[in-house]
């Protein structure tokens, strides 16, 4: 698993109270993790804090699952690389 994936479950885990070993990649935040509207800025806010990166917010938002925030953030930090 990467560096990014990693930090991206333990951001998860911590922001919707979800243990870590529950969230896989194919996981969506609202239908299978319970994310709540709130709790979705909320982890938004949390992956900017953990990455130092300033995302869009309504492509952030549109980014349903843990595979597809990894991929997200991922290019996010090739583009700033």
């Amino acid at each position: 698993m990467s560096d990014v994936a990693e930090r991206i479950i333990k951001v998860t885990s911590e922001t919707l109270k979800v243990d870590p070993g529950r969230i896989k990649d194919e996981m969506r935040f609202v239908e299978d993790l319970g994310a709540e509207s709130i709790q979705s800025v909320e982890l938004v806010a949390a992956f900017e804090e953990e990455f130092d990166i300033e995302m869009d917010e309504e492509a952030a938002l549109e980014v349903k699952t843990v595979g597809k925030a990894i991929s997200f953030i991922t290019k996010m930090l090739e583009a700033e690389g």
